[in-house]
């Protein structure tokens, strides 16, 4: 009994110490610090790579290379998760061998960390080819594993999930009113410029970019009509892209106050808001 105790023990160790290097790095500890700055460099390396290949040149003079280098990067992605969700049931949340595991792999970073390689694996289970062509830009994914390692981006993820709710219903109305603008644009312009707005789905490139406030000048209302719609789209489209801005700083504002153990005070009595 004593050297199976002894044995779990010593493996509760190793499980606890492959979490904390896994982790971000504590003060202090070189080897979690080390390990941190190797799989961002390797991430930052992936993405410049993905680059490179769009590049017919670089592909053919480089395939080997770059053939080697995304194997390398499949295997330490590939031990790097296991090894993740292995150590995970040191933490309470996880505790349970299968349904703590299960419950882990449905984090989000844990979910991109396996995008980041499957799709490698993907023909040797006879996946088809014009399937794993389409999933290899997920490697692009790789990149949002820095999230991990960065507190910044995690600010931005807490922030976006708090404020879930307001953005959704900002895009819901961005896609209404996109509808309707591309709607009226079409029946005002369709007549005069069919090869610009023959039909709602082609208006809506239109609506798009001026909704954007981006307005490339390639297609544009020539009819009093579409003109007039035009601008009040134009105008609709400023207070448009205020709007998520408007809801992402307050959710960053909130947070930073959170963060630091602010709490927001009336500026003439001095009292807590509520």
């Amino acid at each position: 009994m004593i050297p199976g105790k002894v044995s779990e023990k010593s493996m509760q160790t190793v499980k606890r110490r492959v979490w904390e290097v896994l982790g971000v790095a504590e003060p202090g500890d070189r080897v979690s610090r080390a390990v941190d700055i190797f799989l961002i460099t390797l991430i930052l390396l992936n993405v410049g790579a993905v680059i490179l290949s769009s590049m017919a040149q670089v592909r053919a003079d480089y395939a080997t290379a770059l053939f080697g280098f995304e194997v390398f990067t499949v295997v330490v992605f590939t031990v790097e998760y296991v090894a993740r969700v292995w150590s995970c049931t040191v933490e309470p949340e996880f505790a349970r061998p299968v349904a703590g595991r299960l419950r882990f792999v449905r984090r989000p970073l844990l979910v991109i960390d396996l995008l980041a390689f499957v799709p490698f694996y993907l023909p040797f289970l006879g996946v088809d080819l014009r399937v794993i062509r389409l999933l290899r830009v997920l490697r692009i994914l790789r990149v949002a594993k820095l999230a991990r390692y960065s507190s910044a981006l995690q600010l931005i993820g807490r922030v976006t999930c708090t404020r879930k709710e307001e953005l959704f219903v900002t895009t819901i109305f961005m896609l209404i009113l996109l509808i309707i603008a591309s709607t009226l644009m079409y029946y005002a312009e369709s007549d005069i410029q069919p090869q610009h707005f023959g039909d709602i789905p082609s208006t809506m490139w239109w609506a798009v970019v001026t909704l954007t406030t981006v307005g490339y000048g390639d297609v544009y209302p020539i009819t009093g009509l579409g003109k007039l719609i035009a601008a009040l789209i134009a105008i609709l489209g400023i207070g448009m892209v205020a709007l998520p801005a408007g809801i992402l700083g307050s959710g960053f504002v909130e947070e930073m106050q959170t963060r630091k153990g602010n709490v927001a005070r009336c500026p003439h009595c001095g009292k807590p808001k509520v």
